[in-house]
């Protein structure tokens, strides 16, 4: 990629000769890559096609929802673009630790729900934020939530996280796989999510690396989610499967609502700064179900799968603390 700054820190640089290059590459290239990930996303499934919901926020800026529904292997999935700019609540900038209100961020946000309790739901998102002040910043990640925990697929898939973290920086991979451990966890069930990933956030220009840096990483990480996880579809979705895994699928998407719901940070954003509701809750998924105090049985793959839900996980190789 050519370089967008020269390289050149935010902190050296006056805010406003730094915010239209970065800011407009950024933008166009999140556009573009919501394009490209849907045509992937698409042919894998082969069932179905995006459907294109664009849109304006009231308060600057808009966004374009695409959301795919009954498809041959996915059910539901949303890939959502969004450039929103404005001012937001005092209690938002507050949460932010923005002395200014004033904001800039875009980004691509997914989420997809298979049909078949044998093929994971995952979730990616990237994003680049500016605030007020002269402060940008990047963040994002992708986790994995399987239904039936696979070890040898979980292990394939945070390899992968960990080579593509690696390219850019060897202390990445694992300090952000245990920010996910933290961050896509349900306190009140105790158990995580799913199997976890990478999650990173408030990746500040000038004080983390510089903007073409920075970039580049959040870049890859885009890019690998569409032939990462079209090859999960691929390897999964003949599996066969009956009410019973349909049960505990319904089970297992509750605690996804669950978190999205209670938890996640990028809901509690979109809403609190007046987003668009239907493309923020676009995350949930079609169907699902909650029943009082239900357990798996002892020994089986059900319980199986709520023995992996825990933080602390190493599922890929990782270097030695110093």
């Amino acid at each position: 990629m050519s370089s967008i700054l020269n390289s050149q820190p935010l902190a050296k640089t006056p805010a406003a000769a730094l915010a239209g290059p970065l800011r407009a590459a950024v933008e166009d290239w999140m556009r573009a890559f919501q394009t490209r990930l849907c045509a992937q996303l698409e042919a894998a499934d082969g069932g179905a096609a995006f459907h294109t919901d664009a849109w304006e926020r009231p308060g600057g800026g808009g966004g374009v929802s695409r959301v795919l529904e009954n498809g041959a292997i996915l059910e539901k999935g949303g890939v959502g673009f969004s450039a929103v700019h404005g001012e937001m609540s005092a209690q938002a900038a507050k949460v932010l630790l923005m002395p200014d209100p004033h904001f800039f961020a875009t980004g691509v946000s997914v989420v997809m729900h298979p049909r078949s309790p044998r093929v994971p739901i995952i979730h990616m998102n990237v994003r680049y934020f500016e605030a007020g002040n002269g402060e940008a910043w990047f963040g994002g990640g992708i986790d994995l939530t399987p239904i039936y925990v696979d070890e040898a697929q979980a292990r394939w898939f945070h390899q992968t996280l960990k080579t593509a973290c690696d390219r850019h920086d060897t202390t990445y991979y694992p300090r952000f796989r245990e920010t996910a451990d933290d961050y896509f966890y349900l306190p009140h069930r105790q158990e995580t999510r799913g199997v976890g990933g990478i999650f990173f956030d408030r990746l500040t220009v000038g004080q983390h690396g510089s903007a073409d840096k920075l970039f580049a990483f959040v870049q890859e990480i885009g890019d690998i989610f569409g032939p990462t996880y079209t090859e999960l579809m691929r390897q999964n979705a003949s599996l066969p499967y009956g009410p019973r895994e349909e049960n505990w699928q319904m089970l297992r998407r509750s605690r996804y609502a669950e978190f999205n719901l209670a938890f996640d940070r990028g809901t509690r954003f979109g809403l609190e700064t007046g987003g668009r509701t239907e493309s923020i809750l676009m995350s949930l998924p079609p169907r699902c179900e909650w029943h009082y105090d239900q357990q798996p049985e002892p020994h089986s793959p059900e319980a199986a799968t709520l023995a992996w839900l825990r933080k602390g996980v190493f599922w890929a190789e990782m270097p030695p603390k110093s």
